[in-house]
């Protein structure tokens, strides 16, 4: 190690030097230190990135994916942990006799050519190791620092200076490799069971902490907080403490600000001055304190000190905000230990939001498996909690061990609502669907679940521009809403965005913005005539509801209706008015703005029979009013509706007696109970062919009572496919693609869909 740690600083001799696995974050660090030492630095990863591109405008010589080939001409090859010895390039460095090296060595000797700075422990490194970075560099100490994440006030997470004689790192203690370090000083932030795939058990953790602090020259600064980092650091020659009480670096007068912390900083009795810092989280004002520690046995001034931490905003992933606005805020949390929940969760609480909604995604099988109580208690903190399946990492499954493990372990410790959603591609549905005004949603985990919060916070802001197009009670929205709420087949995936105008105004300003944009639209009533495919609708989905949509009027023996209102409640409107004509109206569930959509039709009449004109919403962005002579409708179809939208509508029927109009409603309501089913379907499937009615030509096939999945076709009218509970979209459409397919081969007619059919098979958003 010595003998590299003088070829690293021997400018005459730049080494040949081969990362391999160069894209992950803690292989580009060590990457942009040796770039920066002067080195010809070459390195290979399965992925190119952003960072790959960055450094390789440094001079990093980068190729994907890995190859033997790769590590041609190479002096030194160092690897990454994900790395197996199988790896083509780590393969052929071992045939080839080049020096391999874990990451963990190449950093270490890196580290010895300056007074090394390590700051360690089972949680809190990275955010404590940027915060001491950016103190000594704003103390004009002008330190190299390598921090494990992206540091957006550091500019990188890894910087070399050859003038300054400290560098700060970031000790990672998974695979016991912080041993390995001879540092000036060290910070030891809490020591707690962890990484138990790799320890035998919590005193195999203490030992590396041990021979690091006992390799340690300088100040050994640790936490009092945390029992076994005071129990092990205590008695050390150089032990620094810091803590809330009764230690050498304290912090009294503790504020909570939103998003910020202030408090008073004292050393030994001796009151050093305020501190307002730029994260908040009480956890955050105990990291402070330790880098204030370190930072003073180092010479920095305080002054300096404290506008440095008024400045720091954070590491990627850590406590980070990804969206914010009056309604809602949305931060991703890199924690993936239960004691790391707790500090987040706690942080969260002091904002005041009105609820903590938590996606969780457990980071790998072992610590489930040895955590599962712990994450249970901690995650009560919370008000609402999703939990995915388990981020693997390097690990295969074990047995039992699921994201479910961690639902159960909840119950058994709360009665916070949880809520198991394995797939993590499909996770923020439920997510953003659940989100209330006031909610701050909070993404936990080291894997992927970041993704979930990015997906929500993009929708969530076109959501909230639409909300805003409108006066405040003039129009309602949420994401991701399931269409089977809002379809009498009672299937369907969500809709990317839901909207409920209810004014003419709002309706209108809503799909202007949405053409404007290039975002889809689809108005939607009750859904009665409706299939909506498993994957949803992507786009907004409008259901007109409340003010003129709702209402009905009459005057002069006519009769005006919103596009929402149902259809019963009009036909039973009309009866009240002593106008007939209507009572057909009576067993279709739809409302009136499908009715004219679709030109629905039952017992010999359509609507359009007894239109006198109807308000739209033109192409052209303006509200207008045509009547029935300038609106050409056919069976089930009314081109005019494809390209606008009916607003409201004016109906004609016949004076008449108020028994007479029962009479034949109550005949409409015999015939429909005797000749349609009454479990959950969409109405008619098919269209009648000229030739013979759609329920007969599906009776005389024989396919009266078939099912497919969860879908029947109903028993009582051939044209009827019903929800027997719990179907899929896919099954309805199973049973419809068959039905159509065997009417072809074998009567040669071509069945056509009556439902509409709308979305995706698969999720797209």
């Amino acid at each position: 190690m010595n003998d590299l740690r003088q070829r690293l600083t021997d400018r005459s001799r730049p080494l040949n030097i081969h990362l391999i696995g160069v894209a992950g974050s803690g292989m580009s660090g060590l990457a942009l230190l040796l770039l920066g030492m002067g080195h010809k630095v070459s390195g290979s990863d399965r992925v190119t990135s952003d960072e790959t591109e960055r450094m390789q405008k440094l001079g990093l010589q980068f190729s994907c994916p890995h190859t033997a080939e790769s590590v041609h001409g190479a002096e030194i090859v160092v690897y990454s942990s994900a790395i197996r010895p199988e790896n083509p390039a780590r393969a052929a460095a071992h045939a080839a006799g080049i020096p391999l090296l874990r990451r963990a060595e190449c950093l270490a000797a890196i580290l010895h050519t300056k007074k090394g700075i390590v700051i360690s422990g089972t949680h809190g490194k990275t955010t404590t190791s940027a915060m001491t970075a950016h103190i000594l560099r704003e103390a004009r100490l002008d330190p190299c620092h390598y921090v494990g994440a992206e540091i957006p006030i550091l500019g990188a997470n890894a910087r070399w200076s050859e003038e300054g004689e400290h560098m700060v790192a970031e000790g990672d203690e998974s695979d016991g490799t912080l041993a390995l370090y001879h540092p000036e000083h060290c910070v030891v932030l809490n020591i707690e069971a962890e990484h138990l795939d790799f320890y035998r058990d919590l005193d195999h953790i203490r030992e590396v902490f041990a021979t690091m602090m006992s390799q340690t020259k300088g100040r050994v600064v640790y936490c009092k907080e945390d029992p076994v980092a005071a129990e092990h650091c205590g008695a050390h020659p150089n032990g620094v403490s810091y803590g809330w009480d009764d230690a050498d670096y304290t912090a009294v007068d503790v504020r909570e600000l939103r998003g910020a912390t202030a408090f008073t900083v004292i050393r030994r009795g001796e009151v050093l001055g305020g501190v307002e810092l730029g994260i908040p989280g009480r956890h955050n004002v105990l990291n402070a304190l330790a880098a204030i520690a370190l930072a003073d046995g180092c010479g920095a001034d305080f002054t300096l000190v404290a506008r440095a931490l008024a400045t720091f905003a954070g590491a990627k992933r850590r406590f980070e905000t990804k969206y914010l606005s009056k309604h809602y805020r949305i931060v991703d949390d890199y924690g993936h230990h239960p004691s790391e929940l707790a500090a987040t969760l706690q942080t969260a609480r002091s904002l005041n939001p009105g609820r903590i909604v938590v996606l969780f995604q457990p980071h790998r099988y072992t610590r489930t498996q040895a955590l599962a109580d712990d994450f249970g208690k901690a995650l009560q903190a919370a008000d609402r909690v999703f939990i995915s399946d388990v981020y693997p990492a390097s690990e295969l499954p074990i047995p039992g061990i699921s994201g479910e493990t961690l639902v159960e372990a909840m119950k058994r410790h709360g009665d916070v609502k949880v809520t198991s959603t394995p797939n993590l591609a499909t996770a923020h549905h439920a997510v953003g669907n659940a989100l209330e005004d006031g909610d701050l949603l909070i993404t936990l985990g080291a894997g992927n679940v970041h993704e979930a919060g990015t997906h929500i916070a993009k929708d969530l802001k076109t959501l909230e521009e639409m909300l805003a197009l409108a006066p405040k009670g003039d129009m309602d929205g949420s994401l991701y809403e399931p269409m089977k709420r809002h379809t009498t087949m009672l299937v369907g995936g969500p809709a990317q965005f839901w909207l409920e105008p209810h004014t003419f105004e709002a309706f209108a300003a809503l799909v202007n913005y949405c053409r404007d944009r290039n975002i889809a639209v689809r108005v939607v009533g009750r859904g009665s005539n409706l299939l909506v495919r498993d994957g949803g609708i992507r786009g907004a989905v409008i259901h007109p509801e409340g003010g003129l949509f709702s209402a009905v009027s009459v005057k002069d023996g006519l009769i005006t209706a919103g596009a929402g209102v149902r259809l019963k409640k009009l036909a039973s409107f009309a009866g009240d008015a002593g106008i007939g004509g209507f009572e057909w109206m009576e067993g279709i569930p739809g409302n009136v703005g499908g009715a004219l959509r679709m030109n629905a039709g039952a017992m010999g009449t359509e609507t359009f029979d007894q239109v006198v004109s109807v308000t739209f919403l033109d192409e052209d962005g303006v509200i207008r009013t045509r009547s029935r002579a300038e609106i050409v409708a056919q069976y089930r179809n009314v081109p005019e509706l494809r390209r606008n939208f009916a607003l409201q509508a004016t109906f004609k029927g016949e004076p008449d007696q108020a028994e007479r109009i029962k009479e034949r409603w109550d005949a409409s309501r015999a015939k429909r109970r005797v000749s349609q089913p009454v479990a959950a379907s969409a109405g008619c499937i098919f269209k009648n062919p000229e030739t013979t009615p759609a329920g007969k030509l599906v009776d005389e096939l024989g396919f009266k009572g078939s099912t497919n999945g969860k879908a029947e076709v109903s028993e009582v009218h051939g044209n009827f496919i019903v929800n027997r509970g719990g179907a899929a979209a896919g099954d309805v459409l199973g049973l419809i693609e068959t039905i159509r397919a065997e009417a072809r081969a074998a009567r040669g007619v071509e069945l056509e869909p009556e439902v509409k059919i709308l979305g995706e098979d698969e999720f797209t958003f």
